[in-house]
């Protein structure tokens, strides 16, 4: 139904220019801004480095676990021995002061955590916000109400506070990235994912074919899946990759703040922590996992960015608009000195 419409809508264009689909469209506005297409390249890079840690440190010949004493001078206070912290062919990065374990492989397994923990709670945000974004746009007025208020309640509750409960009552045993990752879901983000698709669903079904599926006797699942998700895809999407930034930065800064990754398990935002009183005497123990944040959190950033303008109706308008005024600038000037347009005459 949806697509007859839209068949209906574009009718009236140049049927001499070909349609292009909607994929082709996003990538080719996508491959138009270069910054986007570095970062999504720097966002291949590290789930690449990430998914191959155990290559990487089996390469090195080291792990993120194991202690060099030998490689730390105790009579300073545990600082790596050697220029750079340590750097040589056997300890690519150099050690961890203190502990004497490679900071490559702490590197590449935190990133493994990071990357993983903020990819699924991203996940989970989403299938939540729009399964409740949806059912409350849909539903009647008092399915709204409801909705809307328990969403309401948990935007207003304290992440940190809920991280402390949350860990206090659930066994040592669990899986601390499994247990982060749903903190950072069900509490800091999911919420305003139900929101926004709440906003957009309500918009979406006062739109014709919306309306018409539904006098037609589909069902509200029917209506949602067939007619309403397509249209929720750009803006859900876009909403997604602007989430996973967000989500590595709280993953960090609850390892960092002790309730997050516990060690041994590598983690960016834990090795931060620990890395607080190495700044003047190993500063490489701080910059390296500081680093690995910020072009994470920076290439992420961007690159959702890019995907939100090439999902954007609106900025390819503004593309068709732009192109327009140049071929008719272009138009006006090969019109030849000695002739009178059209307009100007009497």
């Amino acid at each position: 139904m949806s697509e007859a419409l839209a068949a209906v809508e574009t009718a009236g264009t140049d049927l001499s220019v070909p349609a292009v689909s909607g994929a082709r469209q996003f990538w080719r506005r996508l491959r138009a801004q270069r910054a986007a297409l570095v970062a999504a390249a720097v966002v291949a890079l590290l789930v690449l480095v990430a998914l191959a840690a155990p290559l990487l440190t089996a390469l090195e010949g080291q792990d993120p676990t194991t202690y060099h004493p030998t490689l730390i001078d105790s009579a300073r206070g545990g600082v790596p021995i050697g220029s750079f912290g340590g750097v040589g062919a056997d300890h690519w990065l150099g050690v961890e002061p203190q502990t004497g374990r490679d900071m490559f492989a702490r590197l590449v397994y935190g990133a493994r955590v990071s990357l993983g923990v903020s990819l699924g709670a991203t996940l989970v945000q989403v299938a939540l916000g729009v399964a409740m974004g949806v059912a409350a746009g849909l539903g009647n007025r008092w399915v709204d109400l409801v909705l809307s208020r328990v969403t309401d309640i948990f935007i207003s509750m304290p992440l940190m506070i809920m991280a402390l409960a949350l860990l206090a009552i659930v066994p040592g045993s669990f899986p601390r990235p499994v247990l982060v990752a749903l903190i950072i879901a069900l509490v800091s983000g999911w919420a305003t994912t139900a929101k926004m698709v709440r906003a957009q669903t309500l918009t979406l079904k006062n739109l014709d074919y919306v309306a018409a599926s539904r006098l037609s006797g589909w069902s509200t699942w029917r209506t949602a899946v067939r007619e309403l998700l397509p249209g929720l895809a750009a803006p859900v999407i876009t909403y997604a990759a602007l989430l996973i930034p967000s989500n590595i930065s709280v993953e960090a800064a609850l390892s960092f703040l002790g309730v997050g990754v516990k060690p041994p398990t590598p983690s960016w935002g834990q090795m931060l922590t620990s890395a607080d009183v190495w700044y003047q005497a190993a500063p490489q123990y701080l910059l390296l996992p500081a680093l690995a944040l910020f072009v994470t959190v920076v290439a992420m950033t961007v690159f959702g960015d890019g995907v939100r303008v090439a999902l954007d109706p609106r900025a390819a308008s503004r593309l068709r608009i732009g192109t327009g005024r140049k071929r008719e600038t272009r138009a006006d000037t090969a019109v030849p000195s000695g002739e009178q347009r059209k307009e100007d005459r009497p």
